[in-house]
């Protein structure tokens, strides 16, 4: 069997561990929202038309966070459209995903479904084909308390206390050719600055996320982020990072590494964001915002064409399996392994579109196989993260070369002598027996543990079997110096130590 041994200590510290990185993302696309979240004549919507079992499973997988509208959908949207009487709302061409847009659920209708699912909102502005003055004019109409024509426009469709939304997206992708209003760096970086100074003018108190690269394979990476960073630096909070994987031509184990290369990622734009700081001479700090990321099998998406009015189409509804689940679970270690710099994220997306939750109309909701290690990780993971030191046998794989094993994370709750470790056994064949050193955490007893692996890695769940996959118990062994774990092949662990009972 493949060995493995795990070193940590309190003293040893990443970071404080911000729970924004729990976020998700809802975007005007395909059934994301109508029918997803949204669906006023099925058996569980409440008054507001949403559907109480999408809530439900929401609160479950413990998202902190939603970004929204968009995604590609905003960079043609009129905000103005989706606010007042539902009756005189205008039905409008979406130029991204080529849909009719009937502005049934706006922002007033998502805000209220961010306090049922008791999750933050992050919004995003259109800066593809509108600009400055909009940005200002939905922020005033968002936060602004009242005496103004915007804040008193909402209040006279029923909101009387301004919404208080505190984290904005400064447009979405605008380095995609693919973007409605696709900008060169310079443009965009322009536009950005000019819109992050006159929305703080409105509200000083809001943070805003500048755009990144859609992805570290854009020919623009890197310098995209420099030149940006270069106009906005002193306005921004954040800059973005996007990145989904897939399986490709069957190749299980380079799948199964898919996070070295989000790690990679991260490190590249870390580096990229402090050289402009340094070259500034600014001592302040821009954090990541990796607001979309998941998998994504792009390869099966064709696009879409479809324009009838009152057609939901279905778009990349992908069904996940456990080696899916796996490579999520080890997103967010290494989400956690970066908390010192990356202080949001968002799964994308919540529901249908590639989401953690499925769901039918008028039918039911389940969880995807991906649910189960966010659901997990939302719940365990609290305090500080610890900086790990894995030793483990590598093996090769064909995109990335050779890689480790086993990645893992651990976070540390002092006030409640908390440890929680997340591991991932990544070699697709080989289970492997971790030693993880406890001399740290004397007194600590596991409390739950916890494994999501099959000896199919293409199980899924579906409608008709929902829980075909799910977290099963996992023996670990503890003695006074540390712990014994067997790490199935293809697996994703999680363990929870507290001080033992009386």
């Amino acid at each position: 069997m493949r060995q493995a041994t795990l070193v940590f200590d309190p003293a040893f510290q990443v970071g404080e561990l911000d729970r924004r990185v729990f976020g998700t993302f809802v975007e005007h696309m395909g059934r994301c929202v109508y029918t997803g979240i949204y669906e006023p004549d099925h058996p569980t919507a409440n008054e507001a038309g949403f559907r109480g079992d999408v809530l439900d499973l929401t609160r479950e997988v413990g998202a902190t966070l939603a970004r929204y509208p968009g995604g590609n959908f905003v960079s043609g949207y009129r905000w103005e459209d989706g606010v007042g009487p539902v009756e005189q709302r205008p039905r409008r061409i979406d130029l991204a995903w080529r849909s009719v847009e009937t502005n049934e659920v706006g922002l007033n209708e998502f805000m209220t479904w961010a306090r049922d699912a008791a999750v933050e909102p992050m919004l995003a502005v259109n800066l593809g084909t509108r600009g400055v003055q909009e940005a200002c004019d939905l922020l005033e109409y968002t936060n602004y308390p009242s005496g103004t024509a915007l804040s008193d426009l909402r209040i006279s469709h029923g909101v009387k206390d301004p919404h208080g939304v505190r984290l904005w997206c400064l447009g979405n992708e605008m380095d995609g050719p693919w973007q409605t209003g696709h900008k060169t760096a310079h443009e965009y970086g322009r536009l950005a600055v000019e819109t992050a100074k006159a929305m703080r003018q409105v509200d000083p108190e809001i943070e805003l996320v500048a755009c990144g690269s859609s992805n570290s394979g854009m020919p623009t990476f890197g310098s995209w982020e420099a030149t940006v960073l270069e106009h906005t630096y002193d306005e921004v909070n954040y800059i973005s990072l996007h990145a989904y994987y897939e399986e490709q031509e069957g190749d299980l184990a380079s799948f199964l590494a898919s996070a070295t290369d989000m790690d990679w990622f991260i490190r590249a734009v870390v580096s990229t964001v402090d050289h402009v700081g340094a070259k500034l001479r600014r001592r302040k700090r821009i954090d990541l915002s990796f607001d979309e990321w998941n998998v994504w099998y792009q390869q099966d998406f064709a696009g879409h064409t479809n324009l009838t009015v009152g057609e939901v189409p279905r778009l990349i509804e992908d069904t996940f399996t456990v080696a899916d689940a796996v490579v999520v679970g080890d997103f967010l270690i290494t989400l956690l392994q970066h908390a010192d710099r990356v202080k949001i994220a968002c799964q994308a997306q919540l529901v249908n579109i590639i989401g953690l939750i499925r769901s039918e109309p008028g039918g039911p909701a389940w969880r995807q196989t991906i649910f189960h290690p966010f659901a997990q990780t939302a719940r365990l993971a609290s305090g500080v993260v610890l900086r790990t030191e894995v030793q483990a046998a590598t093996h090769a794989t064909r995109r990335y070369g050779d890689v480790s094993g086993v990645n893992a994370t651990a976070t540390w709750q002092a006030d409640g002598d908390t440890l929680t470790v997340f591991l991932v056994n990544r070699h697709p064949t080989e289970a492997t027996r971790l030693r993880a050193g406890l001399r740290a955490f004397p007194a600590l007893r596991v409390s739950e543990a916890l494994t999501l692996h099959d000896e199919d890695p293409r199980r899924t769940n579906t409608q008709e079997i929902p829980d075909a996959v799910t977290p099963q118990p996992l023996s670990v062994e503890v003695d006074d110096d540390g712990l014994d774990v067997t790490l199935p092949a293809a697996s994703w662990s999680a363990i929870r130590l507290e001080p033992a009972r009386s």
